[in-house]
């Protein structure tokens, strides 16, 4: 999992550096109320993520699976007025404050970096400030940082005119499987299976998040 989160972050930085990005920098992005330079930045905090839970302590509150985290956050399906999502633009916007070029050579350094301490670290437990009390593994936070990734890079490579990214097939499944089972939760498996194998009866979304 560790190899599929650097090979997709560097396909992630490589989309950064892109000059379509550059020149796309202050127009909306494909995401609402969020510009390109928003969504670049917030696409390039899944990679500054790592290090930073890496430099914290490790957590005291007891450790969940990746899918009763994803069972138990806040935001997925939430208002985009939300303080959450409102603190997700802003974020995105400083983070890219500096400029593309400025934004891709930090996302490249990083990975760089991760690639040197990602495959020796040992597995533990991280939390982020915004969680309720509860802890995931390192593991199960990089998973979910290649889903952000996938779906991030996506939404950048369309905001800017760009076929999406090629990513390896394990990391698309991987990807896949979550946004599956976050699907199941949100609109029932009667609506999943008839989206997945009957178009006549399909519901109109089945969106995960």
């Amino acid at each position: 999992m560790r190899e599929l989160y650097l090979s997709v972050a560097d396909t992630a930085a490589q989309l950064l550096a892109a000059p379509e990005v550059a020149d796309g920098w202050r127009r909306p992005s494909a995401l609402a109320r969020l510009s390109v330079q928003g969504l670049a930045g917030h696409l390039a905090g899944q990679v500054f993520f790592i290090p930073t839970v890496l430099a914290e302590p490790v957590p005291s509150e007891p450790a969940v699976s990746i899918h009763e985290y994803y069972a138990r956050v806040s935001w997925i399906g939430s208002d985009l007025d939300t303080p959450f999502n409102q603190a997700i633009r802003s974020g995105g916007e400083e983070e890219a404050a500096d400029g593309p070029a400025a934004l891709a050579a930090r996302v490249a350094a990083c990975v760089e970096e991760l690639r040197g301490i990602l495959p020796t670290t040992p597995d533990r437990l991280v939390r982020r400030p915004s969680w309720g009390p509860w802890s995931i593994s390192l593991d199960d936070f990089i998973t979910s940082r290649m889903l952000e990734l996938v779906v991030h890079s996506d939404d950048l490579a369309h905001s800017v005119g760009l076929p999406t990214p090629e990513f390896p097939p394990p990391a698309v499944e991987t990807v896949v499987d979550l946004l599956s089972r976050i699907a199941l939760r949100r609109h029932g498996a009667t609506n999943v299976l008839r989206a997945l194998s009957r178009s006549e009866r399909a519901p109109a979304s089945i969106s995960a998040l």
